[in-house]
């Protein structure tokens, strides 16, 4: 690791070749060159057995998880501003959620929004934040995605605290990020929406996802790209097509993200690099820990992303193959670098199986609880009033926790 000094301005032209003539996207389907089939083996893409089998939720279901979409649940980064919502939830066998809301006029086709859905809750990568279900009742329109507890990279990058992201750990980010789209690629899905910083998430382990959320458009016939037009693939411009090449452009944006810590526009990012002003480009706040080599190739990787031509960009293959010969600190777990703690839930203490009427009691169902007390032949006697003890019981437990209120409940203080 050096210091970012003049030699960071020094590269060599058999550096810059290495970067620069890696082969478009739209030649990926030719055959593979030698240095594409000497793959390093860190880029096998791990499978993600443990994401729970795509389904189909009701909306009661959605509503209770995300405490009837209240606005502390929110988490997408424009809150109640943006046109769609994502609430954190979490399922009633506790699982944590995130919970996209779109507008009703989105997708007023429901087999066309279901079909969409399928196709990319098919997906399954630890690379991915796996789409793990959908919604379709009446207008309304969600997806359930896995929830990543540990923010985004936008906040971890302009938004932080007390420390930014160390080199290594934004090389990791870039390569995970890279060996996402090329496995959405492989598998017939090359078009993400909006790719971003706020797309970038982390998970339990600090390690960082994309998002399945970019894998559907906002709406039917709606735009593909909702940031600044200083960001927008030129071609996107133009005709308002997204084509996998604008893809790589995008990844190309993220790029100069991590390498200077702001949201540069490419345009301004790539007049510093022509004018080798490359010490201005990179993030002050990594002061200087960064290795000038590995810079310069992700320099020349965002540089050959951004290109005006889409034919000239890279393909999602050689974005993994160049990115994977910059990984180091690979013993070392990406929740360290990024300074969290894992988050692991804490285990539930045993309880005894719930009578009928317990059940009935802990799912606030006044039919059942009446049907059970009727064919219990009720009675105003001591054998009734412990059946509404119990009942009290569970109902006080269900709402507050166990064994918080001994003066409400008189079972808890037993």
């Amino acid at each position: 690791m050096g210091c970012c000094e003049s030699s960071f301005l020094k590269e060599t032209q058999r550096e810059r070749d290495e970067v620069m003539n890696e082969r478009p996207l739209t030649q990926r389907k030719e055959a593979s060159t030698e240095s594409d089939t000497a793959t390093p083996t860190a880029t096998v893409q791990p499978t993600n057995e443990e994401a729970p089998l795509f389904s189909e939720f009701s909306f009661l279901d959605l509503r209770a998880a995300t405490n009837n979409f209240s606005s502390d649940n929110i988490v997408s980064e424009s809150g109640e501003k943006a046109a769609n919502v994502v609430y954190k939830g979490r399922l009633e066998n506790r699982q944590w959620i995130a919970v996209k809301k779109f507008t009703k006029v989105a997708w007023p086709d429901p087999t066309q929004f279901k079909e969409e859905a399928e196709g990319v809750g098919k997906l399954r990568r630890k690379r991915l934040a796996n789409l793990i279900g959908y919604c379709c009742a009446g207008d309304e329109r969600l997806l359930v995605a896995e929830y990543m507890p540990n923010d985004t990279l936008a906040k971890h990058l302009f938004h932080w605290e007390k420390q930014t992201i160390e080199w290594p750990l934004r090389l990791r980010v870039a390569f995970y990020i890279a060996e996402a789209l090329d496995y959405c690629n492989t598998e017939g899905r090359p078009l993400y929406h909006d790719l971003n910083a706020y797309r970038v998430l982390f998970d339990e382990d600090g390690d960082p996802r994309l998002s399945c959320f970019g894998l559907m458009k906002n709406s039917m016939d709606g735009k593909s790209y909702s940031t600044n037009l200083a960001y927008t693939p030129p071609e996107y411009l133009k005709n308002g097509r997204v084509i996998p090449e604008s893809v790589i452009y995008s990844f190309g944006t993220v790029l100069l993200d991590l390498l200077s810590g702001k949201h540069i526009p490419p345009s301004h990012a790539l007049d510093m690099i022509r004018g080798e002003n490359l010490n201005l480009l990179m993030d002050s706040h990594l002061e200087g820990k960064f290795s000038s080599e590995e810079a310069t190739q992700v320099v020349g990787l965002a540089s050959q992303c951004l290109q005006y031509e889409p034919r000239e960009r890279p393909s999602t293959k050689n974005l993994v193959v160049t990115l994977a010969r910059l990984q180091t600190k690979s013993d070392v777990p990406s929740n360290v670098m990024l300074r969290v703690s894992k988050h692991e839930e804490a285990q539930s203490t045993p309880q005894r199986p719930l009578s009928p009427l317990a059940e009935a009691c802990s799912r606030m169902d006044l039919t059942a609880i009446h049907q059970i007390l009727v064919m219990a032949h009720y009675r105003d006697d001591k054998e009734t009033h412990e059946i509404l003890v119990n009942c009290h019981h569970t109902l006080l437990c269900a709402r507050f926790g166990p064994h918080k209120l001994p003066l409400l409940c008189p079972l808890c203080s037993l």
